[in-house]
Order: structure tokens, then sequence, then C-alpha cells
């Protein structure tokens, strides 16, 4: 793929992945044909701070856990009620890393 289409998909979504893997992601996107391209710029990412903002308001009833995905988690949050709230502080601290690499790891389910 072209590097300034590249540099330009990286500018735009640099805060919806882990800043450690920033260079797995550039290496992969100029593996890609144009077609694939096409496909990983259609992917809907979480937002961060959007996920955070919705652990912190109404994480308790596991809400951002079945946004990422984690439908077990969210289960598991909802009959617990955020597991008497430390379930929930603990969240509030680590859903923006877990946003972040579930972003990545469906960026590279459709790299690859």
């Amino acid at each position: 793929m072209e590097q300034e289409k590249v540099d330009m998909f990286i500018a735009l979504n640099a805060k919806n992945f882990p800043s450690s893997k920033m260079g797995v992601i550039r290496d992969q996107l100029l593996k890609l044909d144009s077609g694939k391209f096409n496909l990983v710029q259609s992917i809907d990412f979480k937002n961060p701070q959007t996920l955070l903002i919705i652990s912190i308001l109404i994480g308790g009833l596991g809400i951002d856990r079945f946004m990422l995905g984690q439908t077990g988690a969210g289960i598991g949050k909802l009959l617990t009620c955020g597991g008497l709230g430390i379930w929930s502080i603990i969240d509030w601290f680590n859903i923006q890393k877990m946003a972040k690499e579930a972003n990545f790891k469906m960026l590279m389910e459709v790299a690859y």
C-alpha cells in the first residue's frame, strides 16, 4: 500500500491503538493490497475515551464489557453489580487499554 495512505490512516486512528504496536501496524498496512486496505478503513474501531465515559457512568451494568465483545464478563459484571463496585473501579483504570488492545486485535484479524 502507498506510504501516504498508511501514514494518514495511522494519524487519524493512532488514539485507538496501543502506542507500542504502531510499528507493527505500519508494517502490516504497508503489505496490504488496496482491496484489503479499503476493508481495514471500513472497520468501526472502539473509541477508548468513549468507553471510559461509559464505564464510569454505567459500567456497573457491564455495558463497557459488552461493547468490547466480552459477553461473559459483561454478564458477570451485570449480575454482581460491578463486583459490588470493586470490579467497576478497576475497569475505570483498565478499560482504555482493553479497548486499544481489542482494536489492535480486530485490525490484525482483518489485515492477515
